[in-house]
């Protein structure tokens, strides 16, 4: 009794005697605002439509999402290793040069003319690449950390409505040209950013409860990495796979919905309304999942959302004319089904894989490996769809997108679950006794004698 009181309050020091809901609100609140503000300097340029702009013969805007998309790549290349070996000290330092390498690149954006400007943005790409791993690497680890991810991750669904909102505002209200409305939002988010950056590194560390909770998390060098895939091969094929899909669904929606629908019918404000309601709703569900310790079932019931989820929305592409829905439901309905499975990988499911399986690692992995495989993804489709179907409407190519895209995600995340079940009853079969091993050795010579015979 003495001991486990000694223990108690070693643990009340380390993280400072503070309440468990106090810290929620801290750094799930920080943590929510240092992406949006990550958004903030990312996102707005999708608000412009740059109409009857072209470059090299493509679409202004396609070459712009292109470029950006190509620096976001290429970060998220890097930072499969990068982010797998980050220690604790480095990310204040990586934080603060990203935000400023990225308002240095929206401000070339506007001084430089076109069509020469659309390369500044590869460096806005590259800048901010890495930036959900290492905020997200101040969260992970910990009894909470369910509901510090989710406040985290509705953060992109709610920032990418305001963003645009806010992007729109600035174009039609305070008449700011295209190509430095995305400056001088940045210029508002850059020093936030660096604010939250330093508040994140006092946050306490985890402690002797979270790691006893969750497993000690652990930097992996290649070969870790390597063996790391290897023993969840088949489970890992199916998730990197469906994610690539989610993101090229999400990535279109998000930098061409302007195009995809006529958003002179709707008001400025819509898509943070909307995306502020879908928000709420998935940090409700998400919470919930934080009240349940048996990481199985976290894990099933969020396979379950998603195959829910992407099924809707795969319903919602093939039957879209049929439908004829509100545009304020359709654009709803498009962020919830794909946010609850997109959000659920990019936050809680692979802290929960860790746990479940014991795995020696860190999320950052395997965020960073599912980013960059997705967003290879968006890039190709970018270019299908410049190059092979610029003549198919947007809204018309994105309906397509939804109805297939929908089917072979449920596939996938079905098998997932499959083996996510299968392979927790085999971790969790007892190991034979010695008595066993021996009688079992004893069986084989027998048959092996036998079939000699």
């Amino acid at each position: 009794m003495e001991l486990s009181s000694k223990v108690q309050r070693l643990q009340e020091k380390r993280s400072g005697g503070m309440p468990d809901w106090l810290f929620i609100f801290w750094a799930g609140g920080t943590a929510l605002l240092s992406y949006s503000l990550v958004y903030a300097l990312r996102k707005p340029f999708t608000a412009a439509e740059f109409a009857g702009m072209q470059i090299w013969g493509m679409d202004y805007k396609i070459a712009v999402s292109i470029v950006q998309l190509l620096g976001y790549v290429f970060a998220k290349l890097l930072g499969i290793k990068y982010i797998s070996e980050l220690r604790p000290e480095g990310r204040l330092k990586f934080i603060i040069g990203s935000a400023a390498l990225s308002e240095l690149s929206l401000l070339a954006f506007g001084l430089f003319p076109a069509p020469y400007n659309i390369f500044a943005l590869f460096f806005n790409g590259l800048s901010l690449g890495c930036m959900w791993g290492v905020i997200f690497s101040f969260l992970e680890g910990r009894r909470t950390t369910d509901i510090l991810a989710s406040i985290m991750g509705v953060s992109m669904a709610l920032s990418s409505g305001i963003a645009k909102s806010l992007g729109l505002y600035v174009l039609h209200e305070l008449h700011v040209s295209e190509f430095w409305m995305p400056a001088l939002i940045g210029a508002i988010a850059f020093p936030l950013l660096s604010f939250t950056g330093w508040m994140m590194t006092k946050f306490p560390r985890p402690t002797a409860a979270d790691i006893a909770s969750r497993t000690e998390r652990v930097t992996l060098n290649g070969a870790q990495r390597w063996n790391l895939f290897y023993k969840f091969m088949p489970l890992l094929i199916m998730l990197f796979a469906a994610n690539l899909l989610l993101t090229v669904q999400r990535d279109i929606k998000e930098d061409f919905i302007v195009c995809i629908i006529d958003v002179s019918k709707v008001s400025s404000w819509a898509f943070a309304y909307v995306d502020t309601i879908a928000t709420f709703v998935l940090l409700c569900i998400f919470a919930l999942l934080a009240t349940t310790y048996d990481h199985l079932k976290v894990l099933c019931f969020l396979l379950i959302l998603s195959i829910g989820g992407m099924g809707t929305l795969s319903f919602i592409g093939g039957n879209f004319s049929q439908l004829n829905l509100p545009l304020e439901v359709w654009l709803f309905l498009q962020s919830f089904c794909l946010d609850i499975a997109y959000l659920s990988f990019q936050t809680i499911f692979f802290e929960r894989f860790i746990a479940c399986f014991k795995v020696k690692g860190n999320v950052g992995f395997f965020i960073i490996t599912i980013d960059f495989i997705g967003y290879v993804g968006t890039l190709a489709l970018l270019l299908f769809k410049e190059f092979f179907a610029s003549h198919i409407h947007w809204t018309d190519f994105y309906n397509q997108m939804s109805l297939y895209i929908g089917m072979v995600c449920c596939v996938a995340f079905v098998g997932s679950l499959i083996y996510i079940i299968r392979a927790k009853r085999r971790s969790t079969k007892p190991e034979p006794t010695k008595m066993e091993k021996k009688e079992e050795i004893e069986e084989k010579n027998i048959y092996l004698t036998t079939t000699a015979i």
